[in-house]
């Protein structure tokens, strides 16, 4: 199934509330001490991502920092509309306002069915050079037929869709200043996204401000889910929901893509949303760490100049965005 032609799908752009990274450390290094036994945030140079262990198809996060988000949960719930396939090179470049500049998109969103026959969990993570070349370190995790376990598969540099909805953070992939935020010991009972974006949204108040970027689970485990293959009968409660999905404990080191928002921004907006892919077979859809004790996270996130909302469902809901 082809995907959607991006010149008949809404647009909606947005500017952010853009801090200096120095401020958003100030507030974070305060804040997530009543969440983390140790905290530390800093401003630093962003170190190569393409290099072990992030293994990002571009080197950093600079460069007209984007957040976009596509679709939604509506077109996977109560029943998928299987129509739903983006094309993230086209909806990137028409985001970003260019189709020449290289560029980085990294993110979580449902993968693209049609690849394995199957609704997965997608990790994006492509570069598109200036010529078009697209460089893909993108994965996507299913469930084996029992639903027992996880597989984790690369999806080929010649597969750029995503299906029914994602959360993108675009940028040139250029080196820069970044926020790296490192915690260890979780003493909360907020996962280390959720600890970030409530903090500057009880700062910020009624200013949006996006961050998008990566962080590595270094040690412990995370609740993570992998959704079933499409549903036959339609979703309606949270009970169903969660029994359609599969959880799983998995294990460091997890490397995690996708992006955050303080509000919606009367957009309709997913708050969070970060998939996690690794070298030793596992990803998912990150939920919290099981290991609070020794749990240590390292993130690297960078400002988003603006939010763009691209084919918003007309009739919406607020399930399944957890």
């Amino acid at each position: 199934m082809a995907s959607i032609d991006t010149t008949i799908l809404a647009f909606e752009e947005k500017p952010l509330h853009t801090p200096s990274l120095e401020e958003i450390r100030n507030v974070l290094a305060t804040s997530l001490t009543s969440n983390f036994g140790h905290v530390n945030v800093e401003v630093v140079d962003c170190p190569n991502l393409m290099e072990e262990p992030f293994h990002l198809a571009g080197r950093g996060l600079n460069g007209s920092p984007t957040l976009v988000e596509l679709g939604g949960p509506p077109y996977l719930l109560p029943n998928v509309d299987y129509t739903k396939l983006y094309d993230l090179v086209s909806i990137s470049q028409r985001a970003l306002n260019d189709t020449k500049t290289e560029f980085l998109a990294i993110g979580a969103g449902a993968g693209p069915y049609p690849l394995v026959n199957s609704n997965c969990e997608g990790m994006f993570n492509l570069k598109v050079q200036a010529n078009g070349h697209v460089i893909s370190e993108s994965h996507l995790a299913r469930v084996t037929p029992d639903r027992k376990k996880p597989i984790l598969e690369k999806i080929p540099s010649n597969e750029t869709r995503c299906a029914l909805l994602g959360n993108i953070f675009l940028s040139e992939g250029k080196p820069g200043k970044v926020l790296k935020v490192s915690c260890k010991k979780r003493t909360g009972p907020k996962d280390f996204i959720a600890s970030i974006r409530t903090a500057l949204e009880q700062h910020y108040t009624n200013r949006t401000v996006g961050l998008g970027g990566v962080f590595l689970l270094k040690n412990g485990k995370a609740k993570q889910h992998v959704m079933s293959p499409f549903s036959e009968t339609p979703i309606h409660t949270e009970d169903e929901l969660n029994s359609w999905l599969n959880f799983f404990d998995m294990s460091a080191k997890l490397i995690a893509v996708g992006t955050l928002v303080t509000n919606e921004c009367d957009l309709d907006l997913r708050l969070q949303h970060f998939h996690s892919f690794s070298r030793h077979g596992e990803g998912g859809h990150y939920h919290i760490d099981t290991t609070p004790d020794v749990v240590e996270y390292e993130g690297y996130f960078n400002v988003g100049e603006k939010i763009v909302r691209v084919d918003k469902p007309i009739n919406t809901h607020k399930f399944g965005r957890d």
